[in-house]
């Protein structure tokens, strides 16, 4: 009789035992439910906080105003402050590095373009997009415009290029700084025409144009946002633009290849990158949501009126352009014989 009751005792302790054990599991497995079912939700309210975006240009800038409109949008979408950061110097590296160096959760984008490709062949320790960076949604496109002062002799760039075969190394071409796209555009123009002439690099589009109304230069290459107003005003004469067609806004200004530069076609452009590894989900409703905004009546019209046209594309085209870019200004920069910083 005793034994059977310690066999009952025994059964009644394992059942317990099983109970806990069940218990327990269950309890677990509850907690991972809480826990999956957290970060989905935090995934799925991308974004919570304040997004900052980086640019490499300083305020006032064709490309940092067109940012800035993007980012208004943006922040008017997700009801949170998108945040323009401004970090100018060294090229662009200064900002690329400031992204790479950042969490790779979706709050810290850079504001990326033709200088972050040329970059990699311009400096020792530059940023790669193609191993740091995650493409998110091209943004803009814009040309760049050969100008001379109203007063200038050269009305044409056929004028311009005659006087600089005629009198080689004294005509001067005005840039923004070394390493900037319209000083590597000169470098472009220089080969590519097969003149001898000195570009010279000025701090920013403000002096460059200040440089140009003195007469300081014989001709200025910028972008067509930053010399609109001038043109408007008569101040400056346009000789040809760098797009591969006219502009609708210039149409009696030829294109490079038409005023006898063949071969010679310099885009430039924006896109949103996000650091390397960036989840992908915070990189569709980023994309998503900047490609709607582009194609908004009054965003098309902002960006027209400096000069930039809205071109949204989705991650795989401004990263092919990327591939591409740098590869080409490789070229160039290796030509020109600058060495890397």
């Amino acid at each position: 009789m005793p034994t059977n009751v310690g066999l009952e005792a025994d059964s009644v302790m394992s059942t317990m035992k099983k109970a806990g054990v069940a218990a327990l599991l269950a309890i677990t497995l509850g907690c991972g439910g809480m826990i999956v079912a957290r970060s989905a939700t935090a995934e799925a309210s991308y974004p919570s906080r304040p997004i900052r975006i980086v640019t490499p240009l300083a305020a006032g800038a064709a490309s940092d105003i067109a940012l800035r409109i993007l980012a208004e949008k943006l922040s008017s979408r997700f009801g949170v402050p998108v945040i323009v950061q401004n970090e100018p110097g060294g090229a662009g590296v200064l900002a690329d590095r400031t992204v790479t160096n950042a969490r790779a959760d979706g709050y810290t984008i850079l504001w990326a373009g033709k200088n972050t490709a040329t970059d990699v062949s311009l400096f020792r320790e530059p940023v790669d997009p193609r191993d740091e960076l995650t493409p998110i949604v091209g943004v803009s496109e814009f040309p760049y415009i050969f100008v001379t002062s109203d007063s200038s002799p050269y009305t044409t760039l056929q004028e311009w290029i005659a006087a600089a075969r005629a009198k080689p190394g004294t005509l001067t071409v005005g840039t923004s700084s070394a390493g900037t796209t319209n000083y590597l555009a000169a470098l472009l123009f220089k080969s590519v025409a097969k003149l001898d002439f000195t570009v010279v690099p000025y701090r920013g589009p403000s002096e460059l144009t200040v440089a140009l109304l003195r007469s300081d230069v014989d001709m200025v290459v910028n972008a067509y946002g930053g010399l609109r107003s001038q043109i408007n005003a008569k101040q400056i004469r346009p000789l040809a633009i760098t797009s591969g067609s006219r502009d609708p806004d210039l149409p009696n200004v030829p294109t490079m290849q038409e005023a006898g530069v063949s071969d010679f076609v310099v885009i430039s452009w924006n896109a949103l990158y996000g650091p390397k590894g960036m989840p992908q989900q915070a990189v569709d409703i980023l994309g998503h949501a900047a490609t709607e905004i582009l194609q908004e009546p009054d965003v098309k019209a902002k960006f027209k009126e400096i000069g930039f046209g809205a071109r949204p594309l989705a991650a795989g085209p401004p990263d092919q352009r990327m591939r591409s870019e740098i590869e080409r200004w490789a070229h160039v920069i290796a030509e020109a014989g600058l060495e890397k910083q």
